[in-house]
């Protein structure tokens, strides 16, 4: 049976991405801080689908427990067939100079070295196997900077940067690697970045009809169900009113 392993499985992408393989009877490794929330997770999955799900509760800025959990799981679960890259955030929205360090360091340790300690995990098993997807969650953001986006646009930048690597030095292994990048996307996104202020994360999304989680968990699975030979490097996804980073049609 396929494995598919997610990162930051307990909302949003992650979540949705979990439940999108688990109906298509992929057993899962699910990731993420919150303990309770897999454990519920992996019991719903399991009750529905009749699949197997390994709940592994660590958070990927931890090296030594990525290393350790992710590293030490059984020869069996070692067989990934799809890697998700979710885990990551932004925290905050300021300029520069006025910059939060820790807000700086969280989103840096999450969103690329996190990325890449879970990636220097699993890559050695897909090699050996040679085959496997590995879907990295990027950003608009990462493809154009906005005003106080600065360090979480620059995260997100060396996930598409990272992405690139990846296919390059995978080529020869027969491994596929897509970057997603969405834009305007309605999950728990904004209520982290705004520290819990449910008003502020309501106004982006004012006068939109935003992405779904479902929306973006419907075009990895797309994307992870082609034909061997084919593979797509590269996604930016909005809603139908957002441009690019910088516009959008509020109108409703």
């Amino acid at each position: 049976m396929a494995i598919a392993l997610i990162t930051g499985a307990t909302a949003g992408f992650g979540k949705a991405c979990a439940e999108k393989f688990a109906a298509a009877g992929y057993d899962l490794i699910i990731t993420g801080r919150r303990a309770e929330r897999l454990t519920g997770l992996q019991a719903a999955l399991e009750s529905q689908y009749k699949i197997k799900v390994l709940p592994l509760a660590f958070d990927v800025q931890d090296q030594q427990a990525v290393f350790s959990i992710l590293g030490g799981i059984a020869p069996e679960w070692q067989a990934v067939d799809i890697l998700v890259n979710n885990a990551g955030g932004a925290q905050g929205l300021s300029p520069i100079q006025d910059g939060n360090l820790d807000d700086w360091n969280t989103m840096i340790d999450t969103n690329v070295k996190g990325l890449l300690y879970v990636s220097r995990v699993v890559m050695p098993w897909m090699v050996a196997r040679q085959q496997g997807h590995i879907f990295n969650i990027g950003s608009i953001a990462g493809k154009q900077v906005y005003a106080n986006g600065n360090v979480y646009c620059a995260s997100k930048a060396a996930v598409d940067a990272i992405s690139q690597g990846m296919r390059i030095d995978l080529l020869p292994y027969g491994i596929k690697v897509t970057g997603v990048h969405p834009g305007a996307a309605e999950t728990e996104f904004s209520l982290v970045r705004f520290k819990g202020d449910e008003e502020k994360a309501a106004n982006v999304y004012k006068g939109l009809t935003p992405l779904t989680a479902e929306d973006i968990a419907d075009i990895i699975f797309y994307c992870a169900r082609l034909p061997r030979h084919v593979c797509i490097n590269d996604l930016v996804v909005t809603p139908l009113q957002q441009a690019n980073a910088f516009y959008y049609d509020r109108r409703g």
